[in-house]
């Protein structure tokens, strides 16, 4: 039970730093403010915004994975946190300033979601699970 703890504290950790390296990169580095609009008011979106953002959301997505696993679909869950990803690219669609802007932040919604959708579940669990039925000759 702990090396799956661990294995997805770390992939919440991967998408982080994932989304702050293409903030870096896309950001300050080259000097662009990322700037969005919230309802009239633009503000910058700065680390902490961006950290909070992956955190939360892994946190979040890894909850609905332990939820799906205790009723006993964790198939699903790649296909709910798939139409979650896709609903929240609208935010980025909608409050971006500039094109550069959006495109950093549609760049780290893909990466923090691709991260989560990808490494939450794990490879591992998935292959041993089809392998488990072919030997026991049952078939899901």
């Amino acid at each position: 039970m702990t090396n799956i703890r661990t294995s997805r504290a770390l992939t919440v950790s991967i998408a982080t730093a994932g989304a702050l390296l293409l903030w870096a990169v896309n950001g300050p580095l080259p000097g662009h403010e990322l700037l969005v609009d919230q309802g009239g008011t633009v503000q910058q979106v700065g680390p902490v915004a961006v950290a909070a953002a992956a955190v939360v959301s892994g946190l979040a997505a890894w909850a609905l994975l332990a939820l799906l696993e205790r009723w006993g679909r964790p198939g699903a869950y790649r296909y709910v946190a798939s139409a979650v990803l896709v609903l929240s690219l609208a935010g980025p669609l909608t409050a971006a300033v500039d094109r550069t802007t959006m495109l950093t932040l549609l760049g780290m919604h893909f990466m923090v979601g691709a991260a989560l959708i990808i490494g939450l579940p794990g490879f591992r669990r998935s292959h041993a699970a089809g392998c488990k039925a072919v030997r026991t000759g049952t078939t899901r």
